[in-house]
């Protein structure tokens, strides 16, 4: 039998671990993008040979528009998701994009982690941003990425209220501060092969913005964009993320 002391340590490391164990799960629920113990997101269905390209935090007026040319001249649509500051300063950059057949959805309008922020901060976050993108394009959003993929129940449910499905992905890599194309585009390629192996279609994340910088350099991230494009069109089929739900 265990003294006092002894079962009173237990118990206190019993208590420790059940609260580490609490705390990793979620972490794991508010920032992992496969995660759905917060909620259902959108991801990628069971549809192999699918892509989506998606491209977050412009629009940026440097590169987005090389970004543009690149995927009108492989006849292709995308889908931007786009911060609502960015989007203000550059209203006609934003209806260009949506004149292209591209598909907007938001991006919050600070790139603020959402997952702690509190709710009355969130709303305003969300709906700002979607009363500003639709003012511009005339057209609702539907569909929104959380800044980092973070989110907690409250971020989810006001995403839902304003009519938007919260997305996700499952291929991305640091495309934001890796200067070589070439890696990058490795790197998605080993991605989606792997997804292509599990039968699964592949929801691509890539920049053609920051929310550090509206003019930062997205050359590596345009240039893997178009050696996806030339690695995948013949093969596979490119899809905006209204395809799937």
């Amino acid at each position: 039998m265990l003294s006092p002391l002894a079962t009173g340590i237990s118990a206190g490391l019993g208590a420790a671990a059940g609260v580490g164990l609490a705390a990793g799960g979620c972490a794991y629920a508010a920032m992992w993008p496969g995660s759905q113990l917060f909620g259902p997101t959108l991801i990628a269905p069971a549809r192999p040979g699918e892509l989506a390209l998606t491209f977050d935090d412009g629009p940026n007026p440097a590169w987005t528009p090389r970004l543009l040319e690149l995927l009108a001249s492989h006849g292709l649509r995308a889908t931007f998701f786009m911060m609502g500051s960015r989007a203000q300063a550059k209203p006609a950059l934003v209806r260009s994009i949506a004149d292209a057949g591209h598909l907007i959805g938001s991006h919050s309008w600070s790139h603020l982690n959402l997952a702690l922020a509190a709710s009355s901060r969130i709303e305003e976050e969300l709906a700002r941003t979607s009363q500003t993108l639709e003012q511009i394009t005339g057209a609702p959003v539907r569909y929104f990425r959380p800044p980092f993929g973070a989110r907690r129940p409250a971020v989810l449910r006001a995403a839902r209220r304003l009519g938007m499905v919260p997305v996700l992905w499952n291929a991305m890599t640091s495309d934001w501060r890796e200067p070589s194309a070439d890696r990058i585009a490795a790197r998605l390629m080993h991605s989606i092969d792997r997804l292509e192996r599990r039968r699964r279609a592949a929801n691509i994340v890539l920049h053609d913005g920051s929310h550090l910088d509206s003019l930062a350099n997205r050359a590596p991230s345009v240039a893997a964009a178009g050696q996806l494009i030339a690695r995948y069109q013949a093969s596979h089929r490119f899809v905006t993320v209204d395809a799937w739900g």
